[in-house]
């Protein structure tokens, strides 16, 4: 054995084994004075120890359903049939079908078989003068009755009985039994008095106060053993993700705002210049609530907007060319996206760099790439010099504060920006460009009607996807599933944030 350090409890249980021999786990845990929870621990420290080995049977176990119940106290078809022939001396076929109904031609099949009656001129005949039980004929069943059977304790005839038994609907049934068998490993000596050696494991303030200490054995401890797992509390991985965008973006001088989820559709779509026939409108996208509408009191602002839509206003722009309907607009819905929120916040007058984090919704059939509710971030940049350059800088140095040194930009369409840009990082784990994050500057008929004329640089992206590449996260349910495998062992974002500040 060497010098393995064993515990205690396994002392205990290794004494037993010695002697009693390969026996079962029940039989060792009962001998060593160990719960069986005890015991079962105590065989995996053993085994990992390779001083045991484990085996484990399943046995058949074989038990009497519900029908076979009743057939021990009424009798089966073909014990009801012989006994009420033997009562009368002889039982006409007519009177049978009377007694047994349905199952009258399967127990005279089965009487005639067993040699119990025979038949001549439609009259059963009992070919014995003793009434008989069912376990007369079924020998097996009585077994069933007294004691706990295995089917590999039967002989070739009780086999034989629950084969013809077993095609009876709910006359047996079987329970599958494990059985636990240790015995010392192959090849392995274990010395009796090492086991008789009395060791502690705890050192107490008491044991040290007595000097008792300098008597006692310590059990050795064995650190090449594998411990326990140990989950401290840690922050689910989309909040420690938003955390460090928020720690970001105020690196970058960008002041937090936030804003109401439920929106009418006039600050969520019209406002942003999104015409009323858009198909981001429609119901199989976006998610209305019944029966509520949020009518805007700015009377001033929806005339703006209006004519917007309808003409282009004081734009330059020829609008959309279509009667706007206010109806239309009133609509309440679950926002989504965020740039509701920093759409408001031009419209209150609010200077400088701006974001927000928050939940949008949207009406997808959810897969593994997309949700119906999602995180987004929303920024906008009023200040001077603003311009698509200055812009491209931000998503640079953001990009890569998260740890993406590789970022492009191309052009692209959206209704409510011009010039409008996808930005793209390059994953360097699947060796490919990805799409995160839609950008540009606001056109004139977002940003006037709202009382600021000048270009306002703004961008948004959903943090799921982003979340995916950072955690690398196949599926993004993964976020929302709560599977304990993955909320324990997700590896964290280790980001120093460094970089210039614009």
């Amino acid at each position: 054995m060497g010098d393995i350090a064993l515990h205690p409890l396994e002392k205990r249980f290794l004494k037993s084994l010695l002697k009693l021999g390969e026996s079962t786990l029940e039989q060792i845990a009962k001998d060593a004075g160990l719960s069986l929870d005890q015991a079962r621990r105590v065989v995996e420290w053993l085994r990992e120890k390779k001083l045991v080995e484990v085996k484990v049977n399943e046995r058949q176990i074989v038990m009497l359903d519900e029908n076979g119940k009743k057939a021990i106290t009424e009798g089966t078809p073909e014990i009801k049939l012989l006994n009420e022939a033997i009562k009368r001396g002889k039982l006409s076929l007519e009177e049978a079908k009377k007694l047994l109904g349905n199952e009258a031609g399967v127990a005279l099949g089965i009487a005639i078989k067993k040699n119990l009656i025979k038949i001549s001129q439609d009259t059963i005949i009992p070919l014995t003068d003793k009434p008989l039980k069912t376990t007369d004929i079924y020998h097996v069943l009585a077994r069933i009755l007294n004691e706990t059977v295995f089917v590999e304790n039967l002989n070739k005839e009780e086999i034989s009985e629950l084969e013809e038994l077993k095609k009876r609907p709910k006359f047996v049934k079987f329970l599958t039994e494990k059985e636990t068998r240790v015995k010392i490993a192959e090849g392995v000596s274990i010395d009796p008095k090492m086991l008789e050696s009395e060791e502690i494991t705890t050192l107490s303030s008491s044991i040290l106060a007595s000097g008792k200490w300098k008597e006692l054995k310590f059990s050795d401890i064995d650190l090449s053993q594998p411990v326990p797992s140990v989950f401290p509390a840690r922050i689910h991985p989309l909040s420690e993700l938003i955390n460090l965008i928020k720690e970001i973006m105020e690196s970058l001088g960008f002041m937090e705002i936030e804003g109401p989820v439920i929106r009418s559709s006039f600050w969520n779509f019209d406002v942003l210049f999104t015409p009323q026939d858009h198909p981001a409108r429609d119901m199989h996208d976006t998610f209305y609530i019944k029966n509520v509408k949020l009518e805007e009191t700015d009377k001033d602002l929806v005339n703006r907007v209006k004519n917007v839509h309808e003409n282009g206003w004081t734009t330059g722009s020829t609008g959309w060319g279509y009667v706007w309907d206010q109806n239309a607009a009133w609509k309440a819905l679950l926002r989504t996206h965020t740039t509701t929120v920093t759409a408001e916040a031009i419209y209150k007058g609010m200077k400088g760099r701006i974001f927000t984090v928050g939940r949008v919704f949207r009406n997808e059939k959810p897969d593994f790439k997309h949700l119906v509710e999602l995180h987004q971030l929303d920024a906008i940049v009023i200040e001077e010099e603003a311009s698509i350059r200055k812009l491209m800088g931000f998503l640079t140095v953001f990009y890569k504060k998260l740890g993406f040194e590789k970022v492009k930009f191309w052009p692209t369409f959206f209704p409510y920006t011009e010039p409008s840009m996808q930005s793209m990082i390059y994953s360097e784990k699947l060796k490919d460009w990805i799409e995160l994050c839609g950008m540009g500057i606001f056109r004139p008929e977002v940003t006037k009607p709202l009382g600021y004329d000048g270009p306002v640089l703004a961008w948004g992206m959903g943090l799921e996807r982003l979340a995916m590449l950072i955690y690398d996260v196949e599926n993004i349910r993964d976020f929302y599933d709560n599977r304990l495998s993955f909320l324990r062992n997700y590896k964290s974002i280790n980001l120093k944030l460094k970089g210039p500040i614009l």
